[in-house]
Parts: C-alpha cells; structure tokens; sequence
C-alpha cells in the first residue's frame, strides 16, 4: 500500500480513483464494509483510497470530549493494507487543517489530488471548518466535478441489534469482553509496541515476559490475564507466538505505578525480542487482576493460567 501524508505528494497521474473517507478507528467491521464496497467499485481497474487523520479530529476540536484511540496511525495502516487498499492518504489534523472550507477540502483533495470518481462515506461523516461539510455538500460538488457519492449505511451486530462503533468496542474492552471487542472488529484488539526491559521478575519466577513500551499504540483492555498471540513484526517479518498475557499493575509487589502489557510466550523461554516492535492480540480473558498472599501462591495461579491460556488457544 501506498501511503501519502499530504494531498501535494499524491503524483499528477494516480487517479481515477475511489475514495473511502473517515476516521477509521479500528477499522473494525463498519469501516471494512465501506473499503469492501469502494473495492467493488473500483473492480475495473481505479485505485481504492482511504483518506483519514494521524490522530482523531476532536483530539483538536474538542480535547475533552475526546475518547481515547481504539488504534494507533501505524496499527491503522498496517489494517488498512490488509483490507485491501491500494493507497492511504493520511492527512495530520492540526489547527490548519481543521480551518480549511469543506468545499475547499474537497476540491483539494478529491477532486485535484485523487481525481476521484467515487466517494464513500458513512451516513454521519462530516468534514471541513465546522463540521460544515456533509454527504449533501459531496453530491452537490459530485455533479460538478464528476464524481458520484455513495453513503454507506451502518454495519449493524445481529447478536445485539446495535450499530457497531468505536465507542462499543472501546466499551467491550474496558469491560475486559475481548471476545465482543473481536466480534465488532472482526479480528483479535491488539496492542502494538516496542518491547523494552522491565523488572524482570517474571524471568526470576520462570516466566519470562515480553514488556512493551508504556507509549503503545492501540486501547487496553481492562487489567488481568488474557490468552491471545504474540506477533513480532521486526524487520517486516510476522512470526506469531501463543502467549499469556497480562496487563496492569502486578498488585503482589506493589511496586509497578503504570499499567503495562506484557506477554509470556508459551514454551519459548530463549527468545529476545528487547527493542523489537511486536503485536500482542487479545483472544479471551482468563481471569481478573488479583493479589496474592505470597510468590507461592502466585506461581501456582501463573501454571493455572499458562494451562488455561493452552487450552484456550488449543
């Protein structure tokens, strides 16, 4: 996949294309049936294009009334690449941006830059200085400029008749629920990350883990032990690892003041992967955060959760 980082670098000769707009946190299932159709679309031959932010637009507008990210921009890309798009144009929302004209946005970008001859956006998308932009404004601008618009309706959950969003997903996972958090996004949630060096009890307990970087991209779930993978995409490899993994602060020492992922890959107590950037994916929650009364008791529950985490993944 192509990724530009302003309208300017997209070349004079890249359209025609379809255009898929938005914020895309999570690129969960919603957002993958609006890349699904722009793929139909441009079946004869014009490039599919996701347009979207480096960070969300309210992080900008409205810093307190902005959630947390479901993903980060690299997480964002890397799933956008593998639903299929040819290119992202992945805009940086600022102060200046969030002051361009809607009409003007649209000319600059889908119009000049990505010669568009498709646009798809959700029902509820809105764009340029004040929010002023909508899909009425698209298909006015479409009959002059060539392009038709296609507002994508929602991706409703069958299993609970609710629209599938972000905010559900950032709901599911605060909850430790990974498995509805999958079942929105269609895939495991994930964290992404640089693993670095921690305390390195777990080492000394025979437990080695893998403690990412407290800087990683992607929302984590609710503190406990989950069994899920480990990926390390170091150097663009994907070599994928069963692992246990716990998030939170290690309540039996109390000495860990931050939340952190760390995830002990099953039977490969040799690995090094300090300064690597891995992917740690979700699958089921095992249990809860709890202290224990002691390293005894603890190592018990840590072969308890080992044998469950294989029997999960099993």
């Amino acid at each position: 996949m192509i990724v530009f980082r302003d309208a300017a670098e997209v070349p004079a000769d890249f359209g025609p294309s379809v255009v898929a707009i938005g914020k895309f946190d999570g690129v969960h299932t919603g957002h993958r049936a609006v890349i699904d159709r722009a793929r139909v679309d441009a079946s004869d031959g014009a490039k599919v294009v996701a347009v979207t932010f480096d960070r969300n637009p309210l992080s900008v507008l409205r810093p307190d009334r902005c959630p947390p990210d479901v993903i980060g921009p690299h997480q964002k890309l890397d799933l956008l690449d593998r639903a299929g798009v040819d290119a992202t144009l992945l805009l940086t929302f600022d102060e200046a941006l969030a002051a361009i004209p809607a009409e003007e946005f649209a000319r600059r970008v889908i119009v000049d830059a990505l010669q568009a001859r498709t646009v798809l956006v959700g029902r509820d998308f809105r764009f340029g200085a004040g929010g002023a932009g909508d899909p009425d404004l698209l298909t006015r601008m479409g009959a002059e400029h060539g392009f038709r618009v296609d507002v994508v309706d929602d991706v409703r959950a069958v299993h609970a008749d609710r629209r599938v969003s972000s905010t559900w997903i950032r709901e599911a996972l605060s909850a430790g629920d990974v498995t509805t958090a999958a079942r929105l996004l269609g895939r495991a949630p994930s964290v992404w990350g640089e693993v670095v060096h921690g305390l390195k009890r777990g080492r000394e307990l025979g437990y080695p883990t893998a403690n990412l970087s407290p800087d990683l991209e992607g929302f984590v779930p609710a503190d406990g032990v989950y069994a899920g993978g480990l990926v390390d995409v170091e150097g663009g490899r994907r070599i994928s690892y069963p692992a246990a993994i716990s998030v939170g602060t290690n309540p039996t020492f109390d000495d860990v003041h931050a939340r952190q992922v760390e995830a002990y890959v099953l039977d490969e107590t040799g690995l090094d992967l300090y300064g690597h950037h891995v992917e740690v994916r979700f699958v089921e929650r095992v249990r809860g955060m709890v202290a224990f009364d002691g390293i005894d008791a603890l190592l018990v529950q840590m072969a308890d959760d080992v044998e469950r985490t294989r029997a999960i993944l099993r």
